[in-house]
């Protein structure tokens, strides 16, 4: 698995960052996610069939801002 570390900007409250994980786990060959709601700070651990534009672009389409940090 290789890891993908992001900044998400957008995360009020619990809900936002179930939603923010629920986007993420709905894609193919996503292993652990652990996210920071009070920094943004995300890490997602994923196979070599997902490329991190993928994922940022399935963040991005949740309706949260995210950057590679």
């Amino acid at each position: 698995m290789e890891t993908l570390n992001l900044k998400i900007t957008g995360l009020t409250d619990e809900t936002s960052v179930r939603s923010l994980a629920n986007a993420i786990q709905d894609l193919p060959n996503i292993g652990h996610i652990e996210i920071s709601p009070e920094t943004g700070e995300t890490t997602i651990e994923h196979g070599r069939f997902i490329s991190p534009d993928d994922i940022l672009q399935a963040i991005v389409d949740a309706g949260f801002e995210a950057e590679f940090s």
